[in-house]
């Protein structure tokens, strides 16, 4: 999906929503289990249930290589139906950090075989950690930038050298030298906004990708405030929250509500931004 469209997507539904597949069988409701293929008609019905607001769908690849290989089937199920729905970017959340031929083989992996529009990657190792995903038509590599986990306050936020500039923000100027703003996106975590505006000041063109609202307890409107640009230029992710939103029966509707919910903070966000009309 090339960025144009996504910001189509975006003006279309008014929405920067982005929900989290990260299925787990044994929170399913009852109804699913009985079913042939339990994660996959719970996705399939999560995304049926959400997909007029959601502009991008997430899936955490542990959620599925922890179930073996009917894991990975649900995998490409779940890819294959965003697919058949149309008008929303995939994304994998593999956090790939690794080099040369592998690196390389993990982004045909994604993109060739697995059909995903955009890969999580994890910058440790460097420029030529990135580079391999980066370079094809419509895709995307999403880059660590500001997690929001406590073990960010490790490495992230390190100074570099001098003291001017602290290790996230080396990290992403050097993400910024090697990809446009077309192929390259950032994840910075919801739970501190104020450091979110920190980010869209250093990449004010790039997309943000933003976990941590709902379950995690970020802002929305603070996230909104610190991040949006003239594009919308932010996926907003919320995983439990939407997912685990009720039980059993009210598994489906409440999660379509949380979506909406969400949804409906964003639409008048961007309208005030005059991101839409």
């Amino acid at each position: 999906m090339t960025r144009e469209e996504l910001i189509r997507i975006i003006k279309k539904k008014q929405s920067l929503l982005c929900v989290g597949l990260d299925t787990e069988p044994e929170r399913l409701p009852q109804r699913f289990l009985g079913q042939h293929d339990p994660v996959r008609a719970f996705n399939h019905a999560i995304i049926k249930a959400t997909h007029h607001v959601a502009v991008a769908y997430k899936l955490n690849l542990a959620f599925y290589e922890a179930n073996g290989s009917d894991g990975w089937r649900d995998l490409e199920s779940t890819v294959a139906y965003l697919r058949s729905v149309g008008d929303c970017l995939i994304i994998a959340d593999a956090k790939r950090g690794d080099i040369g031929n592998t690196a390389r083989k993990y982004a045909e992996a994604f993109f060739d075989q697995l059909d995903f529009d955009a890969v999580t990657v994890a910058p440790y190792m460097g420029g030529d950690s990135i580079t391999p995903f980066l370079g094809r038509p419509g895709k995307w590599a999403i880059v660590l930038a500001v997690t929001s986990n406590e073990g960010a306050l490790d490495f992230q936020f390190l100074p570099v050298e001098d003291g001017s500039q602290r290790v996230f923000e080396r990290v992403m100027q050097r993400a910024m030298d090697l990809g446009r703003p077309d192929e390259l996106m950032f994840v910075a975590g919801a739970t501190r906004p104020e450091l979110l505006g920190q980010v869209r000041t250093l990449a004010p063109d790039h997309f943000l990708l933003v976990p941590g609202v709902g379950a995690q307890g970020g802002d929305l409107e603070g996230v909104l405030r610190a991040g949006l640009n003239r594009d919308g230029g932010l996926l907003i992710n919320s995983s439990r929250g939407i997912l685990y939103a009720g039980k059993e029966e009210e598994a489906v509707p409440k999660a379509r509500e949380a979506a909406e919910a969400l949804q409906r903070v964003m639409a008048k966000a961007l309208r005030e931004r005059g991101v839409v009309g």
